[in-house]
């Protein structure tokens, strides 16, 4: 169970929250996660990722392509959801930059289940390298509800340093909704510790212009 009480958690949401409203910026700021850890050796230890979906989407301005057939295509299109189809991927011609540009375009690529398999042959390793090779869309989907789905997800991973930071949500939730997300998230990421809590060194929560506040 979590090691952070309600209170604690409401007082530091209401914290991020008000200060966002004290001093209103021009747009709405993310509230990061911000994680750092103990007992643990990146060199030695097992690096863990993990990806969890969120109650509330933490950013409503995450940028989604579709890299799509015909008919996901027209869809994506009469959804207002930005798209490619074959030809223009081809038109790239594997040109490194061409393809790192897109890859920085965008913060994630869905793709139809019978273009997927292309996309390596299409556009080389470029999306893989960026760590945005695209998830699967077969025509089973509902694909506004694939795109909230991806938007909804976070990831956690492990790099070489003790230090992580995850978008968790923005500051026009509404309180529940930013606890909920916070607390999903704290859960998530402790589960994937190797000893949980005893490898939490300290847990804040920050908007992107904001003072951070002490979770743990």
């Amino acid at each position: 169970m979590s090691k952070i009480t309600r209170d604690t958690l409401y007082e530091c949401v209401r914290e991020v929250i008000k200060g966002s409203k004290d001093k209103q910026r021009k747009f709405n700021e993310t509230v990061e996660l911000q994680i750092a850890l103990k007992n643990y050796d990146p060199q030695k230890d097992k690096r863990f990722s993990g990806t969890v979906r969120l109650r509330h989407i933490p950013r409503p301005k995450m940028k989604i392509c579709i890299l799509g057939d015909a008919s996901h295509c027209d869809e994506a299109k009469a959804n207002g959801i930005p798209f490619m189809d074959s030809e223009a991927l081809k038109k790239l011609n594997k040109d490194k930059k061409l393809v790192k540009k897109l890859a920085k375009k965008y913060d994630a690529f869905l793709a139809s289940d019978t273009l997927i398999k292309q996309i390596p042959k299409l556009l080389g390793p470029g999306l893989s390298k960026a760590g945005k090779f695209p998830t699967i869309l077969t025509h089973a989907d509902n694909m506004v509800a694939k795109v909230d789905e991806i938007k909804s997800t976070i990831r956690f991973q492990m790099k070489k340093v003790l230090c992580l930071a995850t978008p968790v949500g923005h500051v026009q939730l509404t309180e529940d909704e930013l606890a909920a997300n916070v607390g999903l998230s704290v859960n998530f990421l402790v589960s994937l510790l190797k000893k949980n809590w005893q490898n939490v060194r300290a847990l804040y929560i920050k908007s992107t212009m904001g003072k951070r506040q002490q979770l743990y």
